[in-house]
């Protein structure tokens, strides 16, 4: 087994085990399985969107608690991707992986499509460079595999953070996301609270349905053409 397999099979047993610790939980009476999850549905993220925003998601899946936890501060997040505006018609381009229904790589999926698992969503503007330069460097790796060596230094393969970092780094050389160390895994990412946290960003809107009650902040605009 290659040195990139070998990682893969130790994230994902990592994964894995962090589901069952869940289930053991609820299992145990530590909490209740929600019935019925609130979803966020289209209609209320779109107006908040322009091209090149970078939209971040709370997704519903047990493994999203173990890769929102990479983030040492702000934990609301566990996946981003960027937004595209094309003729009044809104997609995500992002790098996925642990998928059945599409081959792990970048792919541009409908907003109701990444948003289907969200169970929170924060839309951030870069505040440092224009957003349909983001928008059409992301475009550049449509295909590309997901970078299970978590290497953002070569962008041969893409994760999820990465994308935006060398979406930006193409036309802004000298700008970097910050990236941190996952202490027992022996890999620096770049987590999404270098997104949420950043002075570059300007957080736009953030909906929240996690709990009982709905949080919602940001003012909503147009949906803008490149």
């Amino acid at each position: 087994m290659t040195g990139v397999g070998l990682r893969r099979v130790i994230i994902c047993a990592a994964l894995l085990l962090s589901a069952v610790l869940v289930c053991v939980y609820f299992a145990r009476g530590g909490g209740r399985w929600r019935q019925a999850q609130a979803t966020i549905e289209a209609a209320e993220v779109t107006p908040y969107l322009k091209d090149g925003d970078v939209i971040c998601r709370l997704g519903d899946k047990l493994w999203s608690s173990f890769v929102k936890n990479m983030s040492p501060d702000d934990r609301r997040f566990s996946h981003l991707g960027i937004v595209r505006v094309r003729n009044g018609s809104v997609s995500v381009i992002n790098a996925e992986c642990l998928l059945r229904e599409r081959e792990e790589r970048v792919n541009e999926v409908s907003l109701p499509e990444f948003l289907k698992v969200a169970k929170a969503v924060g839309v951030y503007r870069a505040n440092f460079i224009n957003g349909t330069v983001i928008s059409e460097g992301a475009a550049r790796y449509l295909g590309r595999p997901f970078d299970w060596k978590f290497d953002s230094s070569d962008d041969a393969e893409i994760y999820c953070t990465e994308l935006l970092h060398a979406a930006i780094k193409n036309a802004a050389p000298e700008y970097g996301l910050e990236s941190k160390s996952v202490r027992g895994f022996g890999v620096t990412v770049i987590p999404l609270e270098a997104v949420s946290k950043s002075k570059d960003f300007d957080e736009v809107a953030y909906i929240d349905k996690t709990g009982s009650q709905l949080a919602l902040s940001g003012e909503a605009e147009s949906v803008n053409n490149p």
